[in-house]
């Protein structure tokens, strides 16, 4: 029987870092980028050996600018990779030289160890061990080279159990303990650590975590019938997906690890050849989605040595989209509550085919929601703070154009919901600010407008025929277009929710 790891799948905040890291620093191939198989909004990347092998993968989901998530027992805590025991000299001078967070050189299980920090704060090690041929990189020998996985560490408070869990139904065999660590090895010299983690606090999901790891099943065929063996022992909580590139099985072991039993076949050069693998984007074909409906929506990177987007901190969080032949313009956008900064993505790509689309993520919560300010009631708002949250998006737009290059003459804005209510806020309390504004299903919100001059500030709202808030839309047009804004307003069929009539009267205002 085949075992030992698959692949191991953890959470990133920064997907550029991530490829600068994986790709970059440790040379390992990007051999897939997908949309979630969950989620298509999630960008999902795959590394591992020139031939995308099953043994060699680490995957990583982007939760950008996410929260971070939390070590602890029913999770894995390390990722380690096969090196050849006198590689680890060059590793320890390379991390030094590219300013990696490492420890001290050590000896686990008889292998030279030496651990380092990727950007997420999750530890990578580097094990000294038999190792196959690698993927040439550049700045690395082959000699030196990282050739697969080599072992995943789990951390878990029914260590016994865990450990007959994966001997029973995994194919791994206990080869010997160290301390509070019993090493697993599968039939493929691969292992998994299982750590004593009593007492320890329970993990927690998000950026900067492991969220599962998966073990090797020969065919589909394989994993159908441990999925069979696994109901007749009891573990009933079990899900089946077909992953196209794998055929995969996730169940909890006894201290709540997640475990992923997947397929060798059919391999990752079913939809790309081996030459360019990982150098497309696909989009899972369950989701029957146009890819300018998602793509958008998915963060964007560059290979070393490609150009990349280097972000700012600046007061929003923000997702830039660049299109593939910009024509030097840029629209800002403000999502609704609920939204985030790729929400309207799609939106603009669509309205604006050759701008650089910058979406913002709004900074008030509301049950856990994103909004650009907070309120008290469904029409009573917080004025002091749309006032604070005007000032954020005034500072956003200087900072952002010098940090970005961006044209200020060229610099369009457009607000859907609460997005567009506060986009009609600043246009009111920072005349000037905004010179173009495409205001999607707004209402007033400033209790005391201030009489500002919108000479030469371009409007279009555009209000839902069935959307209950339509009349006051009208009633905010009254104020930009009193004082000064060339306005415009449109009824578009339908209620507060943004249609395909959106799409065209917006591009027609955009153009």
């Amino acid at each position: 029987m085949t075992s030992g790891l698959h692949h191991i799948t953890a959470i990133t905040r920064r997907i550029q870092a991530n490829v600068d890291f994986y790709c970059g620093f440790l040379g390992l191939r990007l051999v897939k980028r997908t949309g979630g198989f969950e989620d298509a909004a999630q960008l999902h990347l795959f590394y591992g050996d020139a031939e995308a092998s099953p043994g060699s993968l680490v995957t990583f989901l982007a939760w950008e600018d996410g929260s971070p998530g939390r070590v602890g027992h029913g999770a894995a805590s390390e990722i380690a990779f096969a090196i050849q025991p006198e590689a680890i000299g060059f590793w320890l001078t390379r991390a030094l030289q590219f300013g990696v967070p490492m420890t001290s050189p050590g000896s686990e299980f008889g292998e030279p160890v030496l651990r380092l920090t990727d950007p997420d704060g999750i530890i990578v090690k580097l094990c000294g061990t038999t190792a196959v041929e690698a993927w040439p990189v550049r700045g690395v020998k082959t000699r030196d080279a990282v050739t697969r996985l080599r072992a995943a560490t789990l951390l878990s408070e029914k260590g016994p159990e865990t450990i007959d869990f994966l001997t029973c139904h995994a194919g791994f065999a206990v080869a010997g303990t160290e301390g509070t660590i019993t090493r697993l090895v599968g039939s493929n010299g691969q292992a998994v650590d299982v750590r004593d983690a009593t007492g320890f606090w329970p993990a927690a999901p998000g950026t900067g975590a492991i969220d599962h790891i998966a073990l090797r099943m020969a065919d589909r065929s394989a994993v159908e019938a441990r999925a069979v063996e696994l109901r007749s022992a009891g573990h009933d909580m079990i899900n089946m997906h077909d992953r196209k590139y794998f055929y995969s099985l996730y169940v909890r072991e006894p201290a709540g690890g997640l475990i992923e039993l997947a397929s060798d076949e059919p391999g990752f050069i079913v939809d790309e050849p081996q030459e360019t693998l990982g150098s497309r984007l696909f989009i899972p074909d369950h989701f029957h989605l146009r890819p300018d409906d998602i793509v958008p929506m998915l963060p964007q990177f560059g290979l070393p040595g490609e150009p990349r987007i280097i972000y700012r901190e600046l007061p929003f969080v923000h997702r830039i989209h660049e299109p593939e032949t910009p024509d030097g313009s840029t629209l800002v956008l403000l999502h609704g509550t609920g939204g985030n900064e790729a929400s309207l993505l799609p939106f603009g790509r669509k309205i604006a085919p050759s701008a650089t689309l910058i979406g913002l993520r709004g900074r008030a919560t509301e049950e856990g929601v994103a909004r650009f300010f907070r309120r008290f009631g469904p029409r009573d708002f917080d004025q002091k703070d749309i006032a604070a949250e005007a000032d954020a998006l005034a500072a956003f737009v200087e900072d952002a154009i010098q940090a970005y290059g961006l044209h200020a003459a060229r610099l369009r804005f457009a607000g859907y919901s609460n997005g567009a209510n506060l986009l009609a806020a600043a246009m009111l309390l920072h005349p000037g600010l905004v010179r173009d504004a495409l205001l999607l299903r707004p209402v007033p919100v400033l209790a005391d407008p201030p009489e500002a001059d919108l000479s030469g500030t371009r409007v279009l709202i555009l209000a839902g025929a069935d959307d209950p808030s339509a009349i006051e839309a009208e009633l905010l047009a009254t104020q930009l277009r009193e004082r000064g804004a060339e306005l415009s307003f449109a009824h578009v069929a339908g209620d507060h929710a943004l249609s395909d009539d959106d799409v065209r009267a917006s591009a027609a205002w955009y153009g």
